[in-house]
């Protein structure tokens, strides 16, 4: 063509951007100066001017894809006529490349274009350069493996669907897109990537363009993710998904999952570009949406998406000059003027004149004026829709038509459409009715899915004619390609559910019900079986699943529910309960076994939430209940005292607690059996921890032992249980002051969580935290901040600043805090955990009360002693009227309160308080007890204060003799208190 010191132009459909830009890539290495230039002959007139102008100073390279295959086809043909005119005249100033499998029309053939597509990427290079004129000595320094990806090589990580060969226009948005995304996203890996939201009505198109979108720029990523945000479970469904293809998945929680992936984009160095397609409300993607320097492209209705951070674009309707383009291209038959028309009827609103060019090309006889005056005329049918971003009697109309023709020409694709219509619409399980039972479906559909033939020509009929797209999937031998789900357009699904009868849609109901009712794994505790769980959500509430009085539904949505309380789900469990109780309770007993499930299911939820209030409601209102129906007291009254008693301990009600457990104990005891059983296994662990909670740790170890060894003698040594046993034993340990062997015990069980359960769930978390907390006491700080740090983090990230698990640890780690001499962070975090704590227990909550000690002591460390003194006597004084003033952690606040009286001068208040709470501590925890060596220690330091040494030497002397009996005088605890140091308690809330 030239040597490598000449410009050329290269010539692309924008389509064709990810090749073009490859082209020049590769020729600028080469040395070649390259242009691109976009050329959209649809805004052009088919002139030889207009081509001329390209060619006037410079050499062509045209890139050759799909849209030159329509130079055989209405007004390209004009196109067609140019290029023959002028090629002749420029031919030794053009060449050509072709990335299209598809044979060219004559007119482009003629260019005598080299294929790039189809080939290795070496060899694709070596021929565009020989087109491009250099020599082969000239090629030997270039690095092939330098620049941009390979246009035929998709991105190493990508779940993008096919792309639609069928897309037409949207360029300009297409080119924004590309605009905003480029121009921002983060530079660091703690930045917010860039995001931008296409916004727009139904039917607009914005699903469409986001494909577009992933695949016309496919070469500017290494990672494209694609995650469907219809609802917020699908979402995070998807998004954990990308856990497992970045190779860090670990474990089965999906918050765990979630912040996996989060945290490996961060880091990620390769680009990435993540597309949440459908999402409605900002806030149910706000802790999905991840930092770092990638892209983020959102599609949503909601315009509200800029006051959260997003460049918010709006896809209109197609101009008329894109309308023509796709119409013809739908339907070939068409001619521009019969395009025109259609356009002009259905106001260029892309999904109807999708569906309405795909009616006409499958029924070739149909007249195109007579069926564009038809739908001018109005609605024929009035069926009472209202879709949103269109002229509803527009919608009506076309849609009518297509129904009505299904109906009078394939009645049994139309009773197809009816059934697929109470799935959902975005993943119509086309592979589920394929798979049903006969005996689960209605008779002509048994015998249309039992036809392998019949029953894909019903599929290409509902494609051809409603543009409902099919979604492939791997068939069960790993060999073939089978249609495994539909995808049906939201205002369409809606339209057709409003054509049905009420005995239609009952019949309908019926039958995907027992379709996913086949489709339930039964075994929602499985792993294996979560992504089957995951896949039939969607359809509960479409399928009238949740308002079925069939047992076996009722089964299978409550397996739904099991499922989203194990992945830890706990607002969509609460949701689908609500929902379903909702209806349940209209046609059944209160207690109905099945309303029963879903009752305790929904306090379970509503407690997880950190709803306590609400969950204590529903608890006691169903064991009132039960209470009263003498045959129903058995599992299903079990259930509800643990529900209940769990409630009951996070309110900070213990004493109630602990009788309740005590009682489902010994019922479960008596009707059960005692430690082969794990439900009773269960309840008296639960009774343990009530235990504890009352202050009575001494009894709740043995519990714990006990259970401990029931549990590694029934299921083994490496069960999750088993594990959690030994948790609460080390736990309790430590609260005995037992030091050593609580930092053994949790040592040996955290390795075993991180080999069984995965890294953040929820139980290794916590084993973490006590480790944590053991190292503390032991002395090794910089170990226990290391770690609770992390785990902080981890558990802030994945559940908020202020739940439950994010308090319990922040509280823990201020005090290590204060502890190492980062006292302003630690007050920071005390501060506002305790005012976290206020506001959603209240202020009489025990955890409220000790929060808010821990801030008394970091103020006396601070120097603030009057301050202290005054938070002090305010806790020991509620502490004492909630729990009673002989609970360890009464006694507790009166070692903080004895000591902010001895800081602000008052050593004789001092020891008077602190006597009183010595002769309770003997009594609640022990002369052995690292409380009461504590309190023993401050009576000593105020007594020399007052004179009395002789008296003070005898506390000293007990307080070293109780460290030689227990953890040895070298024990930290022990060097801490003899050095003179002013003892201190610091509040624990323990996890319920």
């Amino acid at each position: 063509m030239t040597d490598g010191s000449d410009r050329i132009t290269v010539l692309f459909a924008g389509q064709s951007e990810s090749w073009a830009k490859w082209v020049e890539d590769e020729c600028e290495t080469a040395g070649i100066v390259t242009r691109l230039v976009r050329w959209d002959p649809l805004r052009r007139p088919p002139t030889s001017e207009a081509l001329t102008e390209l060619l006037a100073e410079e050499r062509v390279l045209l890139v050759l894809d799909d849209w030159y295959l329509r130079f055989d086809a209405g007004r390209y043909r004009a196109w067609a006529a140019v290029l023959g005119e002028l090629l002749p005249t420029h031919r030794s100033r053009i060449r050509a490349v072709t990335v299209t499998p598809h044979r060219l029309p004559k007119a482009a053939r003629g260019l005598d274009p080299v294929s790039l597509h189809g080939v290795r990427r070496e060899e694709a290079k070596q021929r565009l350069l020989t087109v491009c004129g250099l020599h082969l000595d000239e090629r030997a320094g270039v690095d092939l493996d330098r620049g941009l990806r390979f246009p035929d090589e998709p991105p190493p990580v990508s779940n993008v669907e096919r792309r639609n060969r069928r897309f037409a226009g949207r360029d300009r948005v297409l080119e924004r897109l590309h605009r905003l995304l480029q121009g921002g996203g983060g530079t660091t890996a703690s930045d917010r990537s860039a995001l931008v939201a296409l916004q727009g009505s139904g039917g607009i198109g914005k699903t469409e363009v986001a494909r577009e979108y992933t695949h016309r720029y496919a070469g500017d990523y290494d990672l494209v993710w694609w995650v469907r945000s219809h609802t917020p479970l699908m979402a995070r469904e998807d998004f954990a998904e990308l856990a497992a293809a970045l190779h860090v998945a670990d474990g089965d929680e999906l918050r765990g999952l979630i912040a996996a992936a989060q945290q490996r984009l961060a880091g990620l160095r390769q680009r990435w570009l993540l597309v949440f397609d459908g999402a409605e409300k900002p806030q149910d993607l706000a802790d999905l949406i991840p930092h770092g320097s990638g892209h983020v492209l959102i599609t949503t209705r909601d315009a509200s998406w800029s006051a959260h951070g997003a460049d918010v674009v709006a896809l209109p309707r197609f101009d008329r000059t894109e309308s023509i383009d796709f119409v013809c291209r739908r339907a070939p038959r068409l001619s521009e003027e019969d395009a025109d028309q259609l356009a002009e009827v259905v106001e260029d609103l892309p999904l109807l004149l999708d569906q309405t060019a795909a009616w006409l090309e499958a029924y070739p006889l149909i007249d195109v004026r007579r069926y564009v005056a038809d739908i001018r005329e109005g609605d024929p049918h009035a069926l009472g829709v209202v879709p949103s971003g269109g002229d509803p009697q527009r919608f009506q109309a076309v849609w009518s038509t297509t129904l009505n023709s299904l109906d009078e020409e394939a009645p049994h694709v139309h009773e197809l459409l009816k059934l697929m219509a109470h799935f959902s619409a975005d993943m119509v399980p086309v592979g589920l009715l394929r798979a049903a039972r006969a005996s689960d479906l209605p008779a002509h559909l048994a015998r249309l899915v039992g036809e392998p033939s019949a029953w894909n020509s019903a599929l290409r009929r509902l494609s051809e004619t409603t543009a409902m797209s099919l979604e492939y999937e791997t068939g069960p031998q790993n060999d073939i390609l089978t249609v495994g789900f539909l995808r049906m357009h939201g205002l369409f699904h809606r339209f057709v559910r409003s054509t049905l009868s009420p005995r239609d849609r009952e019949r309908a109901s019926e039958t995907a019900c027992r379709v996913l009712v086949a489709a339930d794994p039964r075994d929602p505790t499985a792993p294996r079986h979560w992504r089957r769980y995951a896949d039939l959500i969607p359809h509960l509430e479409p399928s009238g699943a949740l308002e079925s009085a069939d047992e076996d539904v009722r089964s299978f949505v409550l397996n739904c529910v099991e499922y989203l309380r194990m992945r830890g789900e706990y607002a969509d469990g609460w949701d689908i309960t609500r929902k379903a109780l909702d209806r349940w309770r209209t046609v059944s007993k209160p207690t109905d076994r099945t309303v029963l499930v879903a009752t305790h299911q929904y306090a379970n939820m509503l407690r997880r939430l950190g709803r306590y209030a609400e969950a204590e409601d529903v608890g006691r209102d169903i064991l009132e209940r039960l209470y009263l129906v003498p045959e129903a007291q058995g599992i299903e009254l079990l259930r509800a005292m643990n529900g209940l008693g769990g409630t009951l301990m996070a309110l900070g009600k213990y004493d109630e607690a602990h009788r309740l457990y005590e009682s489902a104990t010994a019922m479960a005891i008596e009707r059960l059996g005692d430690s082969t059983v794990p439900r009773t296994l269960a309840l008296r662990s639960n009774l343990a921890q009530a235990i504890a909670l009352c202050g009575h740790y001494e009894d709740s170890l043995g519990r714990h032992q006990s259970i401990m060894e029931a549990r590694v003698r029934l299921l083994g040594p490496r069960n999750a249980l088993t594990l959690l046993s030994a948790l609460h034993t080390a736990w309790t340990l430590r609260l005995l002051g037992r030091y050593p062997e609580a930092f053994a015990l949790q040592e040996r069980n955290t390795s075993l969580h991180s080999q069984v359960l995965d890294r953040e769930h929820s139980q290794t978390l916590l084993a973490q935290h006590n480790l944590a907390l053991c190292a503390r006491r032991e002395g090794n700080l910089p170990f226990a901040k290391s770690l609770m740090k992390r785990v902080r983090e981890r558990v802030t990230h994945r559940r908020g600043s202020h739940h439950p698990e994010t308090l319990l640890i922040s509280t823990d780690y201020a005090m290590l805090l204060r502890d190492m001499g980062l006292v302003d962070e630690a007050w920071s975090i005390a501060e506002s955990t305790a005012r976290t704590y206020a506001a959603r227990l209240g202020e009489k909550h025990p955890y409220a009360i000790g929060a808010r000690d821990n801030c008394g002591v970091i103020l006396r460390t601070l120097g603030e002693h009057e301050a202290a003194r005054v938070i002090g006597e305010e806790t020991r004084t509620a502490m004492a009227a909630v729990l009673g003033a002989d609970h360890p952690w009464s006694i507790g606040c009166a070692v903080n309160a004895s000591s902010a009286r001895a800081a602000t001068g008052d050593p004789e208040g001092a020891i008077e308080l602190g006597r009183e709470a010595l002769e309770r501590a003997e009594d609640a925890v022990g002369g052995d007890h690292i409380l009461t060596a504590g309190l023993k220690a401050g009576l000593a330091l105020d007594l020399r204060t007052t004179g009395l040494a002789r008296e003070a030497g005898l506390f000293t002397d007990e307080v070293a003799q109780m460290f030689a009996r227990t953890s040895g005088k070298e024990h930290g605890q022990a060097r801490f208190l003899a050095s003179g140091e002013r003892p201190y308690w610091d509040f624990e809330p323990q996890p319920i």
